[in-house]
């Protein structure tokens, strides 16, 4: 890919290309009630467009001036929808307007009959692009939720996404239908400003990007490299370069594992081939790189390499070494500017500080005239620009964010290299222009704003494809080109290398997994989850109002949930939170009340008046003193909650108590929180400590401690904390739990690296693969990778919780309080075994429990071009989709703390125990007292 030097890709890929074929279309009228497109602007309103083509339309847009609501949007920009009867309106099952078919709702009924939630195979999806964006993102919240942006724009597209979104994405660009005007910082330029209407700008040929991949994977040898015989050996370049490539066009995932794992495994042969004593290659050190950042890797553990400390230790201090360094500043055996810009865009796409010698030794090989040499020169050589090593020095300088004075020279100097037919000549003498310096100049181009340009070298690459899908070289040449493909490939997608981001790990599906969880069969009566036919298991219900809460995904079910708890909703034997919190008794809980004063704090309500009480004051008021005498066993030591006998509910305390901003009163539980933990920086599971140390618990008091970023010791903890998660993650991304590779001990993983996200962004992308491939075809998720199979409610629920990456400091959901509660159950005899997975049952500490993890926040939504600017019509509501649980009385913590989180005790176990002897003999009675000795544990 690089003859010269440059690099650029996009997830977006395919689409720009498609999207540049479709016209715009605008519309003759308005509908009274709709906002006219032209009050959106690039810096006011936001525009939706929905892409009718699977259907025989094109693409409609839509506009509106005060958005809302991502729904809100929909509908004043003029679009109809209906929701299923599973999920209801808040599910955009079909979608309609006037510009189309006489505002027909498509899929029409014979197509979908939007009774049960749609397969991903099709469905409506939802993406965005705010402002400044230039490819689409899909939405982690669903469009009751989404708040757009001034000069946001939003897409809905219909068909299939896999497992996140990194397929199915719309295939056109952001730009092709954003608000045009309104730039809050116009720039002078010397031509004349483009016209701003879309229909103004001539659209390029149309090209096939998946037939380009298509083409590049059938050169690979045995699927995952390119071999070249002439040389007789592996072309380790060209099969980085062809990574790059299907990042970009997107649709060939499994190949491209394939070669990230292979060039992972023949790191030493490209990049260190002589050896660890020698310097690296820093061409190949960049490029494999690259690809971990751009696939969602960590270039600092490739191939058993830090490869981004092989940059930073090899950067020349003075020539010398050979010809190796050719001034200060070079990375050691660079030799040209487009090997010392790959470098560069490999340490700033890691976050990492550039060498300031070797910036200024890149800008060095600038000419006065704004061009960059392809070769290294020294002050006053002869300097003649070359266009590809100019645009890829300006795409890497800009994402570096570093000498911004040369940035502006070289794009202005990219520009006037354009000839009239939108092609650029690869050298001053060249005579005719080439595929591969087009396509280069054509991403710096775009990336500097200058439109009418990129769409002019757009349109000359595309009219260089053939049938086989490859590119030529030039218009006179007669056979593809892999390089020129390649490049040809980013430019078309509208990415490049400092842009291209196409994460190959899997994500959970939240909708999918929201939906599992609100299932009648579940959620008994929409408000609760039994433990036990007839017993509500509060602390799990709270689990599945964080998940709903951190994913988003359904308010309704959210705000039943907490109206429930809230106006002492009872179960079918009569039983209340109160019953399970003994708020107000001897026995009151640290873990229970805090469980359930930080869940009034996630919907938005009062913990200070929650369900009657003042559960803050509650807190304040069971604050250990000390240490109980036996056979007492309530407090463990000073500072501790009253029965709270785990790090989890001590945590789950001090996290309510600072949120209602009682920091006061938390000061000894958070004292006596610090000084359990140990000097590796991980917590135990139980209180008092019994030596071990538990994923889950330091987690949890990680986020606790969070809260207090403003106390040096707090903070400190909390890196020593994550810093000790980190190093528990399994080879699969997986982190150990008490029921082995658990799913629950994950998320809290991800909790917790969140709270550090730039730091641990590979360790996120690694655990959420991981809990991908635990989720079920049902939604829900397994308990642990190892042992029986099947969804358990309690796991889906801190699967869901947890994998948004969103704290329990942090988690809010405002929802409503709703009607008044019914006396009794609402139906108690609704499913005879509540919640019972057939895997769940009899295990007793396989990652069950009542406190479980709380949740972030998360959903997803959509778009298209034969754009049509549509007539927007009146307004709507929406909200997205929702497990089982075990048939036990109390769920213990293991003695290593792995299992599913747990706090509290149960006023009304007496009655369970009873229930369990009369249903099960002695032995649920034996099972159910061991469990009970441990049940206080979280």
């Amino acid at each position: 890919m690089w003859r010269r030097g440059t690099a650029a890709s996009a997830a977006a890929a395919a689409l720009a290309l498609t999207a540049g074929s479709l016209a715009l279309v605008a519309l003759p009228g308005t509908a009274a009630h709709a906002d006219p497109l032209e009050q959106c602007t690039a810096t006011s309103g936001a525009v939706v467009a929905v892409d009718f083509g699977p259907f025989g339309g094109g693409v409609v847009r839509g506009c509106d001036a005060h958005p809302t609501t991502g729904m809100n949007l929909l509908h004043n920009g003029g679009f109809s929808t209906a929701g299923t009867a599973h999920d209801g309106p808040a599910f955009v099952c079909r979608l309609g307007n006037p510009a189309f078919h006489d505002g027909t709702q498509y899929p029409t009924p014979d197509k979908e009959s939007c009774v049960n939630t749609p397969q991903a195979t099709g469905y409506w999806s939802y993406w965005i692009a705010p402002v400044g964006q230039d490819h689409w993102s899909y939405a982690t919240l669903g469009a009751m939720s989404q708040k757009p942006a001034p000069g946001e724009v939003e897409a809905w597209v219909y068909g299939g996404t896999d497992v996140g979104g990194t397929t199915g994405s719309p295939t056109f660009t952001p730009d092709s239908v954003r608000a045009k005007g309104g730039s809050p910082t116009p720039t002078p330029t010397p031509t004349p400003t483009p016209t701003p209407t879309a229909t103004g700008t001539p659209k390029p040929p149309k090209a096939d990007l998946p037939a380009a991949a298509r083409w590049l994977v059938a050169r690979l040898t045995d699927g995952d490299h390119v071999y070249d015989p002439s040389a007789k050996a592996v072309d380790y370049d060209a099969t980085t370069d062809t990574a790059f490539t299907l990042a970009a066009a997107g649709g060939q995932d499994d190949t491209l594992r394939k070669i990230v794992a292979y060039l992972a495994a023949h790191t030493d042969q490209y990049a260190f081939p002589g050896g660890p004593e020698a310097a690296p290659v820093p061409r190949a050190v960049a490029q494999l790189a690259l690809l971990a950042e751009i696939t969602g890797g960590d270039p600092r553990a490739f191939g058993g390499h830090d490869l981004i400390a092989a940059l930073t230790d090899h950067v020349c201090t003075a020539q010398g070494k050979l010809g190796a360094c050719t001034a200060a500043g070079d990375f050691e055996g660079a030799t040209y500017p487009v090997n010392q810009a790959l470098a560069l865009l490999a340490l700033a796409r890691s976050g990492t500080a550039l060498p300031p010698t070797a910036v200024t030794r890149l800008t060095s090989a600038q000419c006065a005239d704004g061009g960059v040499s392809s070769v290294m020169i020294a002050p006053g050589d002869h300097c003649d620009g070359d266009p590809g090593t100019t645009a890829l020095t300006a795409l890497t300088l800009r994402r570096a964010g570093a000498a911004p004075d040369a940035v502006k020279r070289a794009d202005a100097w990219t520009a006037a290299q354009q000839k009239p037919d939108g092609g650029l000549w690869p050298y001053s003498w060249a005579g005719a222009s080439d595929t591969y310096t087009t396509a280069l100049a054509a991403q710096a181009l775009k990336a500097a704003g200058r439109t009418d340009a990129d769409a002019a070298a757009t349109g000359w690459i595309a009219a260089r494809q053939l049938p086989s899908g490859g590119f030529t070289t030039d218009p006179a040449a007669t056979d593809a080109d892999p390089t020129a493909t390649g490049q040809a490939v980013l430019a078309l997608a509208g990415t490049d290398l400092a842009a291209l981001d196409h994460d190959l790990h899997r994500k959970p599906d939240l909708a999918k997994g929201s939906a599992y969880l609100t299932d009648p069969t579940r959620l008994i009566g929409g408000q609760y989850y039994e433990g036990f036919p007839g017993f509500a298991d509060f602390g799990l219900t709270i689990d599945g109002a964080f998940a709903l809460a951190a994913t988003g995904s359904d308010d309704k079910a959210l705000g039943r949930i907490a109206d429930f708890l809230d106006q002492h909703g009872k179960d079918g034997n009569g039983r209340t939170v109160d019953d399970w919190t003994n708020v107000g008794t001897e026995f009151a809980g640290g873990g229970s009340i805090g469980k359930t004063a930080l869940l009034a704090e996630v919907v938005g309500r009062d913990p200070r008046a929650f369900g009657g009480q003042d559960l803050i004051a509650a807190l304040a008021a069971i604050i250990c003193t000390a240490p109980s005498q036996a056979p007492d066993t309530a407090c463990a030591a000073q500072g501790n909650y009253r029965y709270a006998t785990s790090v989890f509910s001590q945590s789950l305390g001090i996290i309510a108590q600072l949120r209602a901003g009682d920091g006061a009163h938390a000061t000894e539980p958070v004292r006596y929180l610090t000084g359990l933990q140990h000097a590796d920086g991980s917590w135990p599971s139980l209180i008092p400590a019994k030596g071990d140390s538990d994923v889950d618990s330091t987690a949890m008091a990680a986020m606790a401690l969070d809260l207090l970023p403003d106390d040096p010791a707090a903070r400190q903890a909390v890196d020593r904390a994550v810093a000790w998660i980190a190093g528990k993650q399994l080879a699969d991304g997986g982190f150990p739990g008490a029921s082995g590779d658990s799913t629950n001990s994950t998320a809290l993983a991800v909790q917790t690296f969140s709270l550090r996200a730039g730091q641990y962004g590979p360790a996120i992308s690694r655990a959420r693969d991981f809990l991908a491939g635990q989720q079920n075809t049902d939604g829900g998720f397994n308990v642990a990778a190892a042992g029986q199979r099947g969804s358990d409610v309690r796991a889906s629920t801190q699967v869901l919780g947890g994998t948004v990456g969103t704290s329990f400091g942090t988690l809010k959901r405002p929802v409503a309080a709703g009607t008044p509660q019914p006396s009794g159950s609402p139906s108690a005899t609704a499913s005879p075994t509540s919640t019972g997975s057939p895997t769940s049952t009899g295990s007793p500490t396989s990652g069950a429990s009542s406190t479980g993890t709380p949740a972030p926040t998360g959903t997803s939504g959509a778009s298209a071009p034969g754009v049509t600017d549509a007539p927007p019509a009146g307004a709507g509501d929406g909200g997205a989709p929702g497990g089982e649980v075990r048939p036990v009385v109390a769920d213990a913590a293991a003695p290593n703390g792995s299992g599913l989180a747990h706090t509290g005790s149960d006023a009304a176990l007496p009655a369970l125990l009873a229930l369990a002897l009369l249903l099960a003999g002695g032995t649920a009675v034996a099972v159910s007292r061991t469990r009970l000795g441990q049940g206080r544990h979280r």
